[in-house]
């Protein structure tokens, strides 16, 4: 089958469907083109996706990928991030291997078939330059004929007519003749003519021809081959990418499969575990019994006559700060810091109904210290303890860590103390290389100054030192809260003043408070203990809505007092105020003076009236 013979006569319909096939590949090359963007758009949204939902560094949710199927859903966004990429592939092997291979084609294609139609069209204009000349020897014989037909017919009539001169039969005769010869020329050279048109035709239709279309085949075929080439490459394209495809797939499977539960929810105990320990049962106080006391009566004693003892370990007394409720919390912040003072010298203890309290009291029952922080006012003892519960108010970290529970606390330590460990090593080492450049400056002269290193090494040895310290401190407060130590020592103390002045003097302020907070109740344990609670957010943000105490009842001043210390109130002799929390053992009430005024006084400087029925009153038989 050749086009050359098939369709010799079909040039027009050729040249249209080599331009259609043109067309086609073109359309071929813009839809691969539009794929590649597809592609590269489709990489793009993958990435952005993946690295919308990436971890924000140095962010809380960072630290939430420790977990198994956070680390599950991490490496998801990993593999989709590489399964972006093989798209990207896909892309620039589509348009180096198909789009720019094509395009180039088109131009060569469409220069070959230019080529091709233009020798077509060459041979078609020669074969009608031929047959334009056959067709004007044909007609020019013609017309020589009907020319020496007519002259040949003149002369005949001319001869036969006997009217006519010879020498006109003679002048015909020689037209005639004339005629007759132009006839036969104008006959050989039709003929000839003829001949070579018959020839050109000939070699038109049998030679030029068929070799034209012969090409234009040829070079439609070259297309239509390249283009199944093409739709092969498309596809082998995207088929390399597969494996690769399946190995992020695979990932997913794998990262899915990774996903602990049981870890999951170790890690969840470690983060959140405050090392405390559940309270103990309370035991019940019997209120039946009569507890003789009357307004006079001194509260330290009635408290250990008509309560049992309730004893619990130092670490269960601490356990109740979570309970305390707001309002308690502001009172530990405003009670006074010492003993109250005895009552002026020209009254003796005897003559006085509350008479004076001794500055040091001993120890009350824990069930009188229990009730007192589910139902009264308790205090805080320790600056500690206020620093501490201000800086969760404001927000801010202290250095030790003593705002997060114990457990929390040792691993927030831990972390420290191994980042300080890694700074160390990193300056060691630094150290190191920097006294080998030395030695080597020493030993060669030539390479440089000895003396240039010194200044470097003396900053590189101070921050070694200062790291060290650090380390020890944060070392000192990690072994406190590991049980290694009982308690912190001078020295650890005098170290960690040396970064933090005001927590060391908070420190001090806790040890001279221990004998002389106002109930007494301050232990060493229980200031080590204080290290380690942590006031709960929900009712710290409550401070701002706290409501006055109802009074419980009268008192009138016996001797003027000058409130000179933090919570105290200034009261003169024989002034009428409100009780709004009766004496818990420490020598001191809360009085209150005009609805917006109050604080403490020294129980033997006034003379308490309790009411009986108002609320938080005790009633005693």
């Amino acid at each position: 089958m050749s086009w050359g013979t098939e369709l010799w006569d079909q040039f027009d319909n050729l040249e249209k469907h080599t331009q259609w096939g043109i067309d086609i590949l073109e359309k071929y090359i813009k839809f691969v083109k539009e794929r590649t963007e597809i592609e590269l758009s489709y990489a793009k949204q993958l990435r952005n996706l993946s690295k919308k939902y990436q971890p924000k560094k140095n962010s809380k949710e960072e630290e939430e990928y420790k977990y198994t199927a956070c680390k599950a859903f991490l490496s998801t966004l990993n593999e989709m991030n590489d399964y972006a990429g093989q798209h990207e592939v896909i892309s620039e092997n589509m348009t180096s291997q198909i789009t720019v291979d094509l395009m180039r084609y088109v131009q060569e294609l469409k220069q070959e078939r230019k080529s091709n139609f233009h020798d077509g069209r060459k041979a078609q204009q020669h074969i009608e330059t031929c047959w334009k000349q056959l067709e004007s020897s044909k007609r020019r014989f013609e017309r020589d004929c009907k020319e020496a037909d007519r002259a040949q017919q003149y002369f005949e009539k001319m001869d036969a007519d006997i009217n006519v001169t010879k020498a006109d039969v003679e002048k015909a005769r020689q037209q005639a003749q004339i005629r007759q010869q132009m006839a036969e020329d104008s006959k050989a050279d039709y003929s000839l003519i003829l001949q070579r048109f018959n020839q050109e035709q000939w070699e038109y239709y049998h030679t030029h021809i068929p070799n034209i279309f012969q090409k234009i085949q040829e070079m439609e075929e070259r297309r239509i081959v390249r283009i199944g080439e093409s739709m092969k490459t498309y596809a082998e394209v995207d088929r390399q990418v597969i494996p690769i495809i399946g190995k992020c797939l695979d990932g997913i499977v794998k990262a899915a499969e990774s996903i602990d539960q049981k870890n999951d929810s170790q890690l969840v105990v470690e983060a959140y575990k405050s090392g405390f320990e559940p309270p103990g049962d309370i035991e019940f106080e019997d209120y039946t019994q009569p507890m003789k006391r009357t307004v006079s009566d001194n509260s330290l004693s009635s408290a250990k006559e008509g309560k049992p003892e309730l004893r619990f370990g130092g670490k269960s007394r601490g356990k109740l700060w979570p309970f305390i409720k707001k309002n308690k919390l502001m009172s530990l912040l405003t009670s006074p810091h010492q003993p109250p003072p005895p009552p002026p010298a020209s009254a003796s203890p005897s003559a006085v109904p509350n008479g004076p309290q001794s500055p040091k009291q001993p120890k009350e029952p824990l069930s009188h210290r229990f009730n007192e922080f589910m139902t009264s006012k308790p205090k805080i003892h320790c600056f500690r303890s206020l620093k501490r519960g201000l800086s969760l108010k404001l927000g801010v970290t202290p250095e030790d860590f003593s705002n997060f529970p114990p457990e929390q606390r040792r691993k927030k330590l831990q972390q420290k103390v191994d980042d300080l460990n890694k700074e160390i090593q990193k300056e060691t080492d630094q150290r190191d290389a920097i006294t080998k450049m030395k030695d080597v400056y020493l030993k060669n002269p030539q390479m440089g100054d000895p003396a240039s290193l010194d200044q470097k090494l003396t900053e590189v040895t101070q921050n070694i030192e200062k790291l060290r310290l650090e380390a020890q401190k944060f070392e000192a407060w990690l072994a406190e809260v590991e049980g290694r130590l009982p308690a912190r020592s001078e020295q650890a103390r005098r170290q960690s003043g040396l970064y933090d002045g005001q927590t060391h003097q908070t420190v001090t302020n806790c040890a001279q408070d221990r004998e002389s907070s106002p109930d007494g109740s301050y232990t060493e344990e229980q200031s080590q203990e204080s290290e380690h609670k942590v006031l709960a957010p929900d009712f710290d943000d409550e401070f701002d809505d706290e409501e006055p105490l109802p009074a419980i009842g009268t008192c009138k001043a016996l001797y003027t007092f000058e409130g000179q210390n933090e919570g105290t109130i200034s009261v003169v002799e024989g002034e009428t105020l409100s009780v709004i929390e009766e004496d818990k053992g420490d020598g001191w009430t809360r009085i209150r003076r005009n609805e917006d005024e109050e604080g403490y006084v020294p129980t033997s400087y006034v003379e308490v009236y309790l009411d009986k029925n108002a609320k938080g009153a005790k009633t005693y038989i």
